[in-house]
């Protein structure tokens, strides 16, 4: 990731500096940035001097104090809450006043990253996805120290790399981590109960649902200890909301060491090809279940992030499409199915299964009995 990230800003003709305290992570961090090149040239993206140049740019360093002229540091080591401060904290001694500390989090409070600093107003959040070259959105998440003119003047920097950024607020999973859980967690939940098997929920969701992959896929190619600990730090961090509840399923594939494709095992074996059943195997009614349950809690989702005032309705449809690609954002699949059918749907999956995580948005709620729309 840290690599990614300077790559682009080598790309937009920015001096710039990767450290880590590995030489060996740092060669062949390098290594693998100068393969990127060579295929980027061969497919004629880039002229040869252009991938030069870029890659001149760059000094690698296992050195911190390398980092003395910068102006934006973007950390983007371990998630772990207190290797971040003592590294931020050693930032802080060796950079200008001027320089903007941000790290890349994707769970952890910035908050509590920039108290590790004496000047913490100048500490902010840029959140990019992987990888970070490709993938269009970036979050921008201020944390509560954060100056407020430091939120326009980063998004500025990032935007000017061709990113497109949303602002979050400093909320355990920002947007996409949030909105996202139920395409994973309701995908399982599915699985547990015997409606479809992963194939079959998969094939529903990409050829009936129109998502680019299916959560079972999707989490392979993640990685469970990765999507599993996100889910756990998110349920963790809204107090154990069962709406986040992590599954067993999940934990015990993270047990064994099945985490997807880079071990071989996950849901699926690897390596196979994933061929998807055909949609007319799968009878009619189950097709609707598991695009309905995984569609409808997306939007309850969404619209509960609209209402905790996290982001607003715009920036959390393009967060979902920018950021994981859906084929929609989930307000405005709302708006397009009518808020009194999400409403009346959420209820029944309440009434039927008595599970605090089917309780319906009250903003949805709302904008149901007021015949409103998101946009």
């Amino acid at each position: 990731m840290g690599a990614g990230i300077a790559q682009v800003a080598a790309q937009h003709e920015h001096d710039t500096v990767v450290y880590d305290l590995d030489e060996n992570v740092l060669s062949k961090a390098k290594g693998r940035l100068q393969q990127t090149m060579e295929k980027l040239v061969a497919k004629g993206k880039f002229s040869e001097d252009a991938a030069t140049n870029i890659q001149n740019r760059i000094l690698w360093t296992s050195d911190l104090t390398d980092c003395k002229e910068a102006g934006i540091v973007i950390e983007a080591i371990v998630e772990n809450l207190d290797i971040k401060q003592k590294v931020f904290k050693q930032l802080e001694a060796i950079v200008s006043k001027e320089c903007i500390l941000a790290s890349n989090t994707s769970s952890l409070s910035l908050t509590s990253i920039a108290s590790a600093c004496d000047l913490d107003t100048r500490v902010i959040g840029v959140h990019f996805f992987n990888p970070a070259p490709i993938m269009k959105l970036v979050e921008v998440v201020p944390a509560l120290q954060t100056d407020p003119s430091l939120v326009e003047k980063t998004k500025k920097i990032i935007d000017s790399w061709g990113k497109i950024t949303v602002i979050a607020k400093d909320t355990p999973g920002f947007i996409v981590n949030k909105v996202a859980r139920p395409f994973y967690s309701e995908a399982i939940k599915m699985l547990e109960e015997g409606v479809a098997n992963e194939n079959e929920i998969d094939t529903v969701l990409t050829q009936k649902g129109g998502f680019r992959m299916g959560p079972f896929t999707l989490t392979d190619l993640i990685g469970h200890d990765v999507n599993y600990k996100v889910t756990e730090t998110v349920w963790k961090s809204f107090y154990c909301d069962p709406r986040y509840k992590p599954s067993f399923t999940q934990k015990r594939l993270v047990e064994a060491n099945w985490l997807g494709r880079k071990t071989g095992h996950g849901f699926y074996t690897y390596p196979i090809e994933i061929n998807e059943t055909s949609l007319v195997s799968i009878a009619e009614d189950t097709q609707d279940e598991i695009l309905n349950r995984v569609l409808f809690m997306l939007i309850n989702e969404a619209a509960d992030t609209l209402f905790l005032n996290i982001a607003s309705a715009a920036d959390i449809d393009k967060a979902m499409k920018f950021g994981v690609n859906y084929p929609k954002g989930p307000l405005e699949w709302a708006d397009e199915i009518g808020i009194k059918n999400c409403v009346e749907y959420l209820d029944d999956l309440y009434e039927h299964f008595g599970d605090d995580r089917y309780r319906c948005s009250s903003l949805l709620r709302k904008m149901g009995t007021n015949n409103k729309t998101f946009f």
